[in-house]
């Protein structure tokens, strides 16, 4: 199967939840999260789209260790590691103590990590709001509620 595919779902058989599962597919797939990636981080010195989960899942978490941060972006603490070097070498974030447990390191971000996140959101946000323009208002409305009220009921079932 080419990663490029579409999942074959029969829209007049299919059951909603067949559909969505089809779709939230394509999204995540491995070549799509890449073109997203590689969209947000030009122009960003010190972020590639290796380390781009590292420095985003920081800033969705806050301060956390490489172990917890690895959980929550699904990748492995050695690479999860390996990445937030790279991160800090680049000075977008540090390592800390926690000042709860002192054998457990913090990862963080800098300012500079701050402001990195904060360009990389506005191109994203950038790069959907120029595909849902392409939508009549009301549409897009509907499916951006939509998209809110279903990842919310998502979460709260986890």
């Amino acid at each position: 199967m080419r990663a490029d595919c579409t999942y074959p779902v029969d829209m007049g058989t299919s059951t909603r939840g067949a559909r969505v599962e089809a779709q939230l597919g394509r999204l995540l797939l491995r070549s799509t999260r890449t073109y997203l990636y590689d969209q947000l981080v030009a122009g960003v010195d010190g972020v590639d789209a290796t380390t781009y989960p590292v420095l985003s899942g920081l800033a969705r978490t806050g301060p956390t260790t490489a172990t917890e941060l690895a959980a929550a972006i699904g990748l492995d603490r050695t690479a999860t590691t390996r990445y937030a070097t790279r991160l800090q070498a680049a000075g977008l974030l540090q390592r800390a103590s926690d000042n709860q447990d002192r054998r457990a390191i913090l990862l963080e971000l800098t300012p500079a990590g701050q402001e990195a996140v904060a360009a990389m959101r506005h191109t994203l946000s950038q790069l959907f709001d120029d595909m849902l323009s392409t939508w009549k208002r009301d549409e897009a409305e509907q499916f951006v509620t939509s998209l809110e009220r279903f990842t919310t009921m998502l979460e709260q079932r986890r």
